[in-house]
């Protein structure tokens, strides 16, 4: 079995539409096996690769270019009565009442009445991590805006997806010192909310940032000037090989 990250998106918020909102897709010999966001942008470049829609979703955090696409996949599976209620949302629970008042608690979610906005999905709220399709994911909180309003994503052996974040060295000490790819949002120049390359260059040791693809940038010109500094950076539409998965501790490795 193979597996690889495919970048749907690379830009941040003010970049969306010319570089594609953040999010990525994890596949397994090719297919595609869980999405990570789902801003307007990432839904729509996901159709385009895929010809459909999305089964499995894990969701960082709720802002709208990271979750601003749900809206138009409710309506999609809920009216699909082949897919309505089986679309797994994979929602770490510091993120729950956020991803509620922002859009499952508008009143009258469709024209007909008699719905709730989670009746498309199936929730699977999460905490230190989760199964899915046979394989353990670990999920891990993130410096963004508030404390535990963020998470990151870990493919143990193979890949951490930081989502929006400061630097978190400390986190990546524990989650990715089993030579994960750490796909890492990072901008030219960092703010209070995200990291700027000098950050990175300051808080991460050569070994780690060696093993970074950098993402969540402003502009294309950043990102030339990011590669230029000798980093890794993704551009929308990039595939990368991903190491076989760890299996899960206490769990055999299957022959």
């Amino acid at each position: 079995m193979s597996w690889s990250l495919r970048f749907l998106g690379v830009g941040n918020s003010q970049a969306a539409v010319l570089l594609g909102a953040s999010s990525a897709v994890i596949e397994s010999d090719g297919e595609p096996l869980l999405m990570i966001d789902c801003g307007q942008e990432a839904l729509t470049a996901y159709e385009g690769v895929y010809g459909g829609l999305p089964d499995a979703l894990f969701i960082t955090h709720v802002h709208m270019d990271h979750v601003g696409g749900l809206e138009r996949l409710f309506f999609a599976t809920y009216f699909d009565p082949a897919r309505r209620g089986k679309v797994r949302l994979y929602v770490p629970v510091g993120v729950l009442p956020h991803l509620q008042a922002r859009l499952a608690d508008y009143p009258g979610v469709v024209a007909e009445g008699d719905a709730n906005w989670w009746d498309a999905f199936q929730l699977v709220p999460v905490s230190r991590g989760f199964w899915h399709a046979g394989q353990w994911y670990d999920v891990f909180p993130v410096r963004h805006h508030l404390p535990d309003t963020a998470f990151a994503l870990r493919l143990p052996g193979s890949l951490v997806w930081t989502g929006d974040t400061r630097p978190i060295p400390e986190m990546l000490a524990r989650f990715a010192g089993a030579g994960e790819i750490v796909a890492h949002d990072c901008a030219l120049r960092g703010n209070p909310s995200h990291s700027g390359l000098d950050d990175l260059e300051r808080e991460y040791p050569p070994g780690l940032l060696s093993r970074c693809v950098l993402y969540h940038y402003a502009t294309q010109a950043d990102g030339v000037a990011m590669r230029e500094r000798g980093h890794r950076v993704a551009n929308a539409g990039d595939v990368l090989a991903l190491a076989e998965p760890l299996p899960a501790p206490g769990r055999p490795e299957v022959p």
